[in-house]
């Protein structure tokens, strides 16, 4: 049994400055055609791909949710470089259409493959949900991770049978979510209740204030799913785990018996995985050379080192947003913390 369940009267409207999803389709289409056959011949003309080990990897968001990705990934692969695509002039995603959806994603592939990229994460549930694929095509060569919700442990892990997902729109409508859901939760007995709130990407943005109506609509909401007899609660948007410490505080102080799943550590792993199978996985004991992009958005590789490994310092994330401001520096700071080595890039 599915259940959606939501507030109407949440529900966000878009923003009067975003890019037409039609017009960047179809400048897209321009240039791979809309059929598959296209999309075949255009993939045959990007199948190079960046072997470099020292290349960086790209990973990509409608916003800064997938920095909680990140974060996973510079956990585990320290010696690595990552270059950050934010679409925060199009943000959010969740709340569009499949095809605008589509278009925004491969621009944003793109623009990552450009700059060198030798491996695409995108870090986006919405965005794997609708593009996911269709990237693929494009670029077969070229690996790329998606986000899909972390369903299937969380069904393995579940002992009532009955399993929360706690995501976007768009991610509990697209269909790498519910193709789990018909081929792995309901054969295995499992109840999945599906759940979104648009509020709560605005309320990790605002820095997650406890006495907001987003914290205890959330507070609520847990104990709803208690009362209901769900013990696995799956996050699935990349904003969420921001808040986890915050649901993780109320579960212990309620009793409750609910634990909470992330899809990050095993992204991190899956990228591993396929960095050791390419023989693509960076030098940890050499110096990591950097690859600079200038201002007209080229890929201008420079002898200037982007920082030391071997000396155990943090190498720097680099830094892209479609639409920048004071208030995203700020609120990177608090997602990342202050000590986090940034570099920026701009238009």
């Amino acid at each position: 049994m599915d259940n959606i369940v939501g507030n109407a009267s949440n529900v966000v409207e878009k923003g009067t400055d975003i890019v037409s999803g039609k017009a960047l389709m179809e400048a897209i289409t321009a240039k791979i055609g809309t059929n598959k056959a296209d999309i075949n011949k255009f993939a045959v003309q990007t199948a190079l791909t960046n072997k470099d080990r020292s290349a960086p990897i790209g990973l990509f968001d409608s916003g800064i949710g997938g920095l909680s990705i990140y974060l996973h990934l510079a956990q585990q692969l320290p010696a690595e470089r990552y270059v950050y695509y934010a679409d925060t002039l199009n943000v959010p995603y969740g709340s569009r259409d499949s095809d605008d959806i589509e278009a925004l994603t491969l621009t944003a592939v793109e623009w990552l493959y450009k700059q060198g990229c030798k491996l695409i994460v995108i870090a986006c549930n919405s965005a794997s949900a609708y593009a996911l694929e269709t990237a693929r095509r494009c670029y077969p060569q070229l690996p790329i991770v998606g986000l899909v919700p972390a369903l299937k442990p969380a069904v393995l892990a579940s002992k009532s049978g009955r399993v929360a997902v706690l995501a976007t729109k768009a991610t509990l409508n697209g269909s790498l979510l519910n193709e789990v859901i018909n081929h792995f939760a309901h054969p295995n007995n499992a109840a999945v209740i599906k759940y979104f709130d648009p509020q709560l990407v605005p309320w990790v943005e605002a820095g997650m204030p406890e006495q907001d109506d987003t914290a205890l609509r959330l507070r609520q909401q847990l104990h709803t799913f208690a009362n209901d007899g769900v013990d696995q609660l799956v996050l699935g948007c990349t904003h969420y785990p921001f808040f986890k410490a915050f649901l993780l505080e109320e579960i212990a102080q309620q009793q409750l018996s609910i634990q909470v799943v992330d899809s990050g550590q095993a992204i991190a792993e899956r990228v591993k995985q396929l960095l050791v199978a390419n023989q693509m996985s960076a030098r940890s004991d050499n110096e990591t050379e950097g690859r600079y992009l200038d201002s007209s958005g080229a890929d201008n590789s420079l002898s200037k080192p982007l920082n030391h490994t071997k000396d155990g310092k943090q190498l720097p994330l680099t830094f892209y947003a479609t639409k920048s401001d004071d208030k995203l520096d700020v609120l990177i700071e608090r997602l990342l913390g202050k000590k986090a080595a940034l570099q920026y890039y701009s238009k």
